[in-house]
């Protein structure tokens, strides 16, 4: 396909080296300000931890609940917020703005598999959605049971027995 350059002068995108094609990439890249992505990153994220503690303080206060017993609750609201905003498409264009301030906290896994889920849902149930909603949780969870494995290993060898403090 014949394209040109400013000058005018034409050229084929097949015949272009991967240093040229890198440069006339570079020129048409829209220009991103890192330190507005950290703040707006570091912002939402923050907007979402704090939305994640009231929802804690709630469980502790109507359902007279200590701090552990209303953390598995709490996040359960949240990956069901998290997947119902993906469910309706606000989620991602959510994530546009945050950047990471939405992947890192658990509501951006579950968009993720969310996402996984609902766009392959044409594939069938089976081999769709049950095959490639794991895709990304797969790499997820044996990364979790390898890293438990090797902490566990660091206890055992230095004797810690896992003291909790209360």
């Amino acid at each position: 396909m014949p394209a040109s350059t400013k000058k005018g002068n034409k050229f084929s995108l097949d015949n272009l080296s991967s240093q040229e094609y890198k440069s006339i990439a570079q020129k048409h890249e829209p220009k991103r300000s890192i330190f507005k992505n950290c703040i707006l990153a570091f912002l939402i994220g923050g907007a979402i931890c704090l939305l994640g503690q009231a929802i804690q303080q709630a469980f502790m206060a109507l359902f007279d609940m200590s701090t552990q017993e209303a953390s598995s609750p709490t996040v359960a609201v949240l990956i069901i917020i998290s997947v119902i905003l993906t469910s309706c498409g606000v989620y991602d264009k959510f994530a546009q703005v945050a950047g990471a301030g939405t992947a890192v906290p658990v509501t951006g896994f579950a968009n993720s598999m969310c996402s996984a889920a609902l766009e392959h849902k044409a594939e069938g149930y089976v081999l769709g959605v049950g095959a490639n909603m794991f895709k990304l949780a797969g790499s997820v969870i044996v990364f979790g049971t390898v890293a438990a494995f090797f902490v566990g290993l660091v206890y055992a060898i230095f004797g810690l027995e896992g003291v909790h403090h209360q």
